[in-house]
């Protein structure tokens, strides 16, 4: 690395060279009226259907995004010639019987975004990629904190060597979701719905861990069951690697009349350099880029600052499509498959068996 020097960190999504493919959306909730689809438009994509199983609803984005095409039932989307793709983004405990119908029907579907997580469980997660590697539909996960612009600079940064060998790597969230309905009744939380990014942040910059240890207890504010609220866990990796997070949904008595003292924070700490950074999202609807700063023994004692304009909700939306659409173009696997997606999920499972077993988990226990 010459000294002093910094070359361009690579942290947008690679674009398909054909952008008219027929996207055929399945759900009208916020991620797709408010998320998907203003990326589409900024990337000029072609959503051309849209389906929901309320109608009134699917009417009404219809009308504020300009799709052509409404369709009353799950079977009269399928069957409109001008859905080649679809994105799908419904509660996780709806897709797997979703992929079903599509499978079943024999249909000339190409493509399939599936929302994150893909299913409940890794075991039903592992169905649904079989069904798709059966009928021959490639399968794309919208694990979409990995087209966080920071999160993908970072990767950069990972991968020119500025940190050298990875030492120590921290995710610190204090954050309040906003919960919908449907996770009332899944019987589970942070783990599955929030944690799941950091799970697959830490497999995207530092590949596959050996193991994890999870602790967890239920968030004071969130009246509906579950356990996991408060999470944090320690990922362990055979180099010596620790990457550790604190997902916190609580943050003291913010919403009871307490101040505020909410972000979402990383650190990464190598034999060579630092990275560390801060996630937008919590800011949103207020359009906040997330951020990035590192240094390095080979730039000298100072922190280099990129910067750029794109956010994470909504424009790394363009990313989890485009991967697919790039996939299909090239007959390559997308960036996050399917396949790749079924270890986030194990990795999540063993969180979850960590927790009740309260002890460390080999990956090796979920996949096998």
């Amino acid at each position: 690395m010459k000294e002093n020097s910094v070359t361009p960190l690579d942290y947008l999504p690679r674009m398909p060279d054909n952008r008219s493919i027929g996207i055929g959306c399945i759900g009208a909730g916020f991620i797709m009226a408010d998320c998907h689809l203003v990326a589409y438009k900024k990337a000029d994509f072609n959503p051309v259907a849209i389906y929901s199983r309320t109608p009134s609803r699917a009417r009404e984005v219809s009308e504020r995004h300009d799709i052509p095409s409404v369709h009353e039932t799950l079977e009269d989307l399928l069957n409109n010639p001008k859905v080649e793709v679809l994105d799908i983004a419904v509660p996780p405990n709806a897709q797997k019987a979703i992929i079903e119908q599509v499978v079943k029907r024999g249909t000339t579907i190409k493509g399939i975004l599936a929302q994150k997580p893909i299913a409940d469980t890794y075991e039903d997660a592992k169905t649904i990629v079989r069904l798709c590697q059966d009928a021959g539909i490639v399968l794309a996960v919208n694990q979409n904190m990995r087209y966080d612009q920071s999160i993908r600079a970072c990767k950069s940064i990972l991968e020119k060597g500025y940190l050298g060998g990875p030492v120590l790597a921290t995710i610190d969230m204090r954050a309040i979701p906003h919960w919908l309905p449907w996770h009332e009744s899944l019987g589970y939380l942070t783990l599955r719905n929030m944690s799941i990014h950091h799970l697959d942040t830490f497999r995207y910059w530092f590949g596959d861990p050996k193991s994890v240890y999870a602790s967890v207890r239920p968030d004071p504010r969130t009246s509906f069951r579950h356990d996991d609220g408060i999470c944090m866990y320690i990922l362990e990796y055979e180099n010596g690697l620790r990457a550790f997070s604190c997902d916190d949904v609580w943050t003291g008595p913010a919403r009871e009349g307490a101040a505020d003292d909410i972000y979402i924070k990383y650190r990464i700490e190598g034999l060579e350099g630092m990275a560390k950074g801060t996630i937008g999202w919590p800011s949103y609807p207020e359009p906040t880029p997330s951020t990035l700063e590192f240094t390095s023994t080979g730039i000298g004692k100072e922190w280099k600052q990129p910067k750029w304009n794109e956010v994470w909700f909504p424009d790394a939306f363009v990313g989890t499509m485009a991967q697919l659409l790039v996939a299909l173009e090239n007959g390559t696997e997308p960036e996050i498959s399917g396949v790749d997606n079924l270890l986030t999920m194990a990795l999540v499972d063993a969180c979850y068996r960590s927790a009740r077993e309260k002890r460390a988990v080999a990956i090796e226990e979920i996949v096998n």
